[in-house]
């Protein structure tokens, strides 16, 4: 099924998005592709200039472009405010969500006598739901996944294949984990006594927010008592670890390989790229921004940008970078400064 291009901007203006057309409104298109792939059926975008230069070698059908953004002549083009969101709304449009298919409840899922399944839940065969487990209507369980007792899943979830929950955690509405995701597994919790590790019991549950989605293989630990907590709206990637008790605020986005140590308070909108660590017992203000790689071992307050290891303003962190590339000219000068010295300093001599 395809749209015009007209009509997709009818579309978008329902949506928030006010948008015109330029060239042929009657043009159909019936996919979203990049600049480099697209067809002559398809519909692409520009959001970043770097790819301006792509403009004048897509194959694309139309362009999805801002409002100020100068264009090949005779290219089809949607103008809108933003062109990031706009093609998002069409992708939507066009492809709609992944789909998953209806299966009901089947004979080959273990499902404990006192859990509570709501309606239409689809739960695939070699799932395991144990006992006072509370699963909201609509929700998708693929194989593998395994339940413990206790815990209560929201409306709507959607649960890859072989993802775990541990007893007593919660999940909201609208919640989806991809596979491999770990919920309310035991926090690093151990005492030193006499020179060995003595396990804490971990008495502590973790909960999730609505809306919360996480890639592939996360791992969030239980607190060691009350709550380890993901906030509503937050987003991570693959591979991403939560330390036990420590509380992630709402709509935050978290990019793969993010590690976060224990007791950590992180606030709302804060943004943390790939492999950002953050150590125990910090805070991390409401939409601070952690570049890649960052070691945090101080707290971040809110609206601060860091970068490096150890994490420092972000002007601060691209001026030691700067300089880190200039230490082996820096080195060798250094070199022949102590040479010129040590010479200067013999020529002294002979003179005394």
């Amino acid at each position: 099924m395809g749209y015009s291009l007209n009509a997709l901007t009818d579309f978008l203006a329902t949506v928030g998005m006010p948008s015109t057309v330029e060239g042929d409104g009657a043009r159909h298109v019936t996919g979203v592709a990049t600049l480099e792939d697209a067809g002559a059926d398809e519909i692409s975008f520009l959001a970043n200039p770097k790819y301006e230069s792509m403009l004048g070698r897509t194959g694309a059908g139309a362009v999805i472009v801002s409002k100020e953004q100068a264009i090949p002549e005779g290219m089809n083009v949607i103008r809108a405010p933003d062109p990031y969101a706009a093609v998002t709304a069409v992708i939507v449009r066009i492809h709609g969500y992944r789909e998953h298919a209806s299966v009901g409840v089947s004979d080959r899922a273990v499902i404990h006598e006192t859990a509570q399944i709501g309606a239409n839940a689809s739960i695939h065969h070699n799932v395991t739901i144990g006992a006072n487990v509370r699963v909201g209507k609509n929700a998708v369980m693929y194989p593998g996944t395994y339940v413990f007792q206790d815990c209560e899943i929201g409306d709507d979830c959607l649960l890859y294949p072989n993802v775990v929950i541990y007893p007593g955690c919660r999940l909201g509405d609208r919640v989806t984990l991809h596979a491999g995701t770990v919920i309310g597994e035991d926090g690093l919790g151990y005492a030193p006594v006499e020179g060995r590790w003595h396990k804490i019991p971990q008495i502590g549950i973790t909960e999730l927010g609505d809306d919360v989605e996480m890639g592939a293989n996360c791992a969030i630990d239980r607190a060691t008592l009350g709550r380890t907590v993901i906030g509503s709206g937050t987003k991570f990637s693959n591979l991403v670890t939560i330390g036990h008790g420590t509380k992630v605020g709402e709509h935050c986005m978290f990019v793969a390989q993010v590690g976060i140590a224990g007791s950590v308070n992180v606030g709302n909108n804060v943004t943390m790229a790939g492999k950002v660590g953050v150590a125990g017992h910090l805070e991390i203000g409401d939409r601070a921004q952690l570049g890649a790689m960052s070691g945090v071992m101080r707290s971040i307050p809110a609206d601060t940008k860091v970068a490096g290891a150890p994490a420092m303003p972000i002007q601060t962190a691209l001026r030691a970078f700067s300089m880190m590339e200039k230490l082996p000219d820096m080195h060798r000068q250094l070199k022949k400064l102590e040479a010129r010295v040590k010479e200067l300093e013999g020529k002294l001599g002979e003179q005394g």
